[in-house]
């Protein structure tokens, strides 16, 4: 029998105003204002040395601005803005 393939909603955007605090899963259409380095560390993962960094990232759309806490590849993308 063949699998079939999860069927995947349609994006809900949310403007910053309409956040609350203790929510998650929200999608939003924001501009990067700022972006800044507070962690970046290896740790040690058997043979190999992992990297952990975490970014805070100054984020807004029309209705406000936010902080958004990148961690690892996230704060890289934000970097490229």
């Amino acid at each position: 029998m063949a699998e079939s393939k999860p069927v995947l909603r349609k994006p809900v955007f949310t403007k910053v105003e309409q956040l609350r605090p203790g929510t998650s899963g929200h999608t939003l259409t924001v501009k990067v204002v700022s972006t800044k380095m507070v962690l970046q560390k290896g740790r040690p993962n058997g043979p190999q040395v992992r990297q952990m960094r975490i970014a805070e990232c100054l984020v807004g759309d029309e209705t406000g601005m936010i902080v958004f806490t990148a961690r690892n590849d996230q704060g890289t993308l934000f970097a490229l803005c």
